[in-house]
């Protein structure tokens, strides 16, 4: 695999970096998966989690793979995929939350939650393993992000840091929390509450406060936000996601 083997070059290239890392070599990405967060979190346990959920669903790595892609082109990352997958941990946090979500769906809700919390130290983020998340988001910086369980987050949507995707607590149900809609872009610090619709390609700015529905291709501003015209910033790729 090439980012596979695009890191294990980076790593080859740079003695010192293998050893602040301590990052031994892989044959493939689950093993790389499996190594990188046994150092992060600090636990060869969660290490052999992540390779063995990795192992088992190859639809996760195409995934996961496409992640650092968006992020490298998005984010114009110096050293490109390679270093993306290595240093970015706004991508390793999603990564975090893709194994979750794995365990939670297939009912082992104890250890997606033990994965959540122990990652969630790690990255400083607090992302509930049910919450559905679409390939290709970029999560920038990463910090303080916060989603609730029944958020959908759907593909190639871009979002910055302190973002928090939660719930009024007066709605009750499957559909308490964010929807948002493929390619919108949240900004820093904006706080989106309810079992509202962002639409798609839609702009929140930084720091808005949004109860209410965003239709499709505008931009929202303020607190209360409200729609102020048409959205202006996409990040959406021109290439299809994975299927």
């Amino acid at each position: 695999m090439k980012l596979v083997d695009d890191v294990q070059a980076l790593l080859n290239g740079n003695p010192p970096l293998v050893q602040v890392l301590n990052l031994g070599p892989f044959e493939d990405f689950p093993q790389f998966a499996g190594a990188l967060f046994s150092q992060f979190c600090n636990s060869d346990a969660i290490g052999s989690v992540f390779q063995s959920v990795y192992a088992e669903d190859s639809l996760l790595v195409e995934i996961t793979l496409y992640d650092i892609a968006e992020t490298a082109r998005r984010n114009f990352e110096p050293g490109g995929q390679a270093a993306t997958a290595l240093f970015s941990r706004w991508v390793q946090a999603i990564m975090a939350h893709r194994v979750a979500h794995k365990l939670w769906v297939g009912g082992d809700t104890n250890l997606a939650l033990a994965i959540k919390a122990s990652c969630g130290r790690a990255f400083a983020t607090d992302i509930h393993p049910a919450a559905q998340i679409g390939a290709g988001l970029w999560l920038d910086h990463g910090l303080g992000f916060v989603v609730g369980e029944t958020v959908v987050i759907e593909e190639d949507v871009s979002i910055w840091h302190n973002v928090t995707l939660g719930s009024t607590l007066n709605d009750s149900g499957a559909h308490r929390h964010p929807h948002v809609g493929t390619g919108a872009v949240i900004g820093a610090g904006a706080v989106l509450l309810g079992g509202i619709s962002i639409g798609a390609h839609a702009n929140i700015a930084a720091g808005s406060i949004v109860v209410d529905d965003i239709p499709e291709g505008m931009v929202a501003v303020g607190s209360k936000a409200c729609v102020r015209g048409s959205s202006r910033v996409s990040f959406v790729p021109t290439k299809g996601t994975p299927s």
